[in-house]
């Protein structure tokens, strides 16, 4: 950290804001929003162990930060996505459309138009939508000419030179200047318009009572045919609802968000499905990439946020209902509470039929997201990255490795054994198919035997349970763990059925069964080092494990000293706080939670005493 940023964390003020991280080169990498700015901002800085990945390599590339001060976190967040917006920072989470949307665009002219669209131009205008499918904004459309007699095509008088008459190609230029343009006057299309705006934003049933009274009007002053003219509206807007599907009987507007996520491709797809006076009217979703190191209940706080702070937000519903319990709501719902002029609940229904909506939305994300891997996997058959190419022509393999699995063990002076399994698809990790194990049938130091177990446990449960098996084994060392491999794989009945290798890490030597010499890759070849990646992968994942399991029973071993505190007990109060450090801060109340009035003031009096000593 330079000494300028230094002093810029130093200086930050405690109020709400935006803030951005940015690179040497002035390119923005992060933008976020904060209640405090002095507190979030430091904390990226602060407890290093603590974060992701992810975030530790943000930290390590900001060499500066730029803060903007707002008046409450509302407005924070209308400019954090506005800004997220602007410069796409490859640390936030990015959206993207699987299409191009249809909307309803309502221009902001002195005579605005209606007509449809998929593109978005930020000139003033609104865009309601966006439609999941065409013909549900043909009907809204149709909708619109009848009960309204309005043009929605997409010219202006301006494009149309009367003097030369009408083009060949539009009888929809005919209606817009008989129905719309040319006879209406502009305070009676401006009231129309109004009503057609009511309509696309849901309010069909006050429409149809509005124009019920005002037909009743028309008829009693004798004015049989402006009545005649709102009476065929009127039906056309009954036909139009009833075409509409109820969902929830107590008539009330709500947007209902899910979500769903697949880590190993670092995507999510969020749904919001809108009810309008208890009818669904739309249905709309966005794929979330870059998702890595969030929790669902955070992709979808950012799913809202983006939606409602957009152009596509609408009418503000009486309520909001969601999937996941979201990371913050307050900024959220700070901001619908100005938009609407009252609070707007944010919850997430349990029961009921509210709960079942919820189901439905989620229904519809997992699907989507299905969809989604399937294009996917369509689009990359056949499309095998080099490296994994360059490993089957160096390996002299049969089949292409496309899945290969590696295996690492670790202990300390031959305690606290434990191994790892790492797999990678098509050279990219696949995260969920990591695994850890205990190594128990082992005394001291004998990687050779712990490699046995751990291979012959893993590929019996493989094989009894008819799970996918790898294209490729690899080990981390050498003829003996490689041997201990191979004895362990034809003791599970799979010998012959896959390939297995040694990669031995002093001179990045690979070993064949059955072979006393190695094999050398060059150490240019990207196969060598598609190798090296996994192998370096298997043996972080192995320490880490280690790590946390010999720190886990030293803690443990420490507390069943203490009088009355046995092995249960013990592991009760290191799955809730983690370390000794937290148990020791910790009161009595507050143990009593975990262990009960006896074995708290056990626990609390040897930590007081330790700290008299």
């Amino acid at each position: 950290m330079t000494q300028e940023l230094k002093q810029k964390l130093d200086s930050l003020t405690p109020q709400p804001g935006v803030y951005q991280f940015k690179d040497a080169g002035g390119e923005v990498l992060y933008v976020g929003k904060a209640k405090r700015l002095n507190q979030r901002v430091r904390s990226y800085f602060q407890n290093a162990s603590d974060h992701t990945g992810k975030i530790q390599a943000l930290v390590r590339k900001i060499a500066d930060v730029e803060v903007i001060i707002t008046d409450s976190e509302a407005e924070a967040l209308i400019l954090e996505n506005n800004l997220i917006k602007k410069f796409r920072p490859r640390y936030n989470i990015l959206y993207r459309d699987d299409k191009s949307y249809p909307y309803i665009c309502v221009t902001a002219e002195d005579r605005p138009r209606v007509f449809p669209t998929r593109t978005i131009v930020r000139d003033g205008s609104r865009y309601y939508g966006p439609y999941d499918h065409v013909g549900k904004m043909k009907l809204m459309l149709e909708t619109i000419r009848k009960a309204f007699q309005l043009c929605t095509c997409a010219c202006s008088s301006r494009m149309i030179d009367r003097s030369k008459g009408l083009p060949k190609w539009g009888r929809c230029f005919e209606d817009y200047f008989e129905n719309c343009s040319g006879e209406l006057h502009l305070e009676e299309y401006r009231a129309r318009l109004d009503q057609v705006t009511r309509l696309l934003n849901g309010r069909t049933k006050e429409l149809i009572r509005d124009l019920k009274l005002e037909m009743e009007e028309l008829a009693e002053a004798l004015q049989y045919e402006q009545a005649a003219n709102v009476r065929d509206g009127m039906l056309a807007l009954k036909r139009f609802s009833e075409k509409m599907k109820m969902v929830t009987p107590d008539g009330l507007d709500r947007d209902v968000f899910a979500l769903d996520s697949d880590w190993d491709e670092n995507i999510a797809c969020g749904v919001l499905l809108q009810i309008r006076e208890g009818k669904l009217v739309g249905k709309y979703h966005r794929y979330l990439k870059n998702i890595e190191g969030r929790t669902e209940g955070m992709l979808l706080q950012a799913f809202m946020e983006d939606y409602y702070t957009g152009e596509l937000s609408g009418v503000i519903p009486d309520e909001v209902c969601c999937s996941h319990d979201i990371h913050n709501d307050e900024p959220l719902f700070e901001y619908l509470w100005q938009k609407r002029g009252k609070k707007v609940p944010i919850t997430k229904p349990q029961r009921g039929e509210k709960a079942q909506i919820v189901q439905m939305a989620a229904s519809n994300a997992r699907m989507l997201l299905k969809e989604w891997l399937l294009e996917k996997i369509k689009a990359d058959q056949g499309r095998v990255p080099h490296s994994v190419q360059a490993l089957k022509r160096d390996l002299i393999l049969q089949r292409m490795p496309r899945r290969i699995e590696c295996f690492d063990i670790s202990n300390f002076q031959g305690a606290f054994t434990v191994a790892s399994l790492v797999c990678f698809v098509d050279g990219q990790p696949r995260k969920s198919s990591y695994k850890r194990f205990h190594v128990r049938g082992v005394d001291g130091p004998d990687d050779f035997a712990s490699m046995r177990e751990v291979i012959g446990r893993h590929y019996r449960r493989v094989k009894k349970e008819g799970r996918q098996i790898p294209d490729l084994i690899v080990v981390d060392g050498g003829k003996g763990q490689l041997s201990s491999a191979v004895s362990a794989l034809y003791e599970a009945g799979m010998g012959s059925d896959v390939p297995v290798i040694g990669l031995a890490k002093r001179l990045e030597e690979v070993f064949y069964p059955g072979s006393r010499d190695p094999v050398m890759i060059p150490k240019t070849s990207s196969s060598l080092k598609l190798l090296q990646r996994i192998r370096d992968e298997a043996h972080r994942f192995a320490i880490q494990f280690h790590r946390d399991v010999r720190s886990r029973k030293t803690f443990r071993s420490e507390l069943e000293e203490i009088p009355g505190i046995g092995k249960k007990t013990a592991d009760k109060l290191l799955k809730e706080y983690g370390s000794i450090p937290e148990i020791m801060h910790q009161d009595i109340p507050e143990l009593k939670k975990i262990t009960g009035d006896k074995a708290a003031k056990a626990v609390h009096a040897h930590f007081r005493k330790e700290e008299r000593r």
